[in-house]
């Protein structure tokens, strides 16, 4: 009904809202919250795949 041709389980769309989230700026503590993790190592997993924002980093020596 939404027009979307590729293929998608219910983990990828539950793993797209996490990375999602990170990029848009929430914090990590919530995202654990609403993923359920109980571990925060568990959702520290987004960070290691989005590189959104990194183009924006300053770096201090320059």
């Amino acid at each position: 009904m939404a027009g979307i041709k590729k293929k998608a389980s219910p983990h990828t769309l539950r793993h797209c809202f996490g990375t999602h989230l990170l990029e848009n700026g929430t914090d990590l503590r919530y995202i654990q919250a609403l993923m359920g993790h109980e571990s925060s190592k568990t959702t520290e997993i987004y960070t290691h795949i989005t590189t959104k924002g990194f183009d924006q980093i300053e770096n201090p020596m320059d």
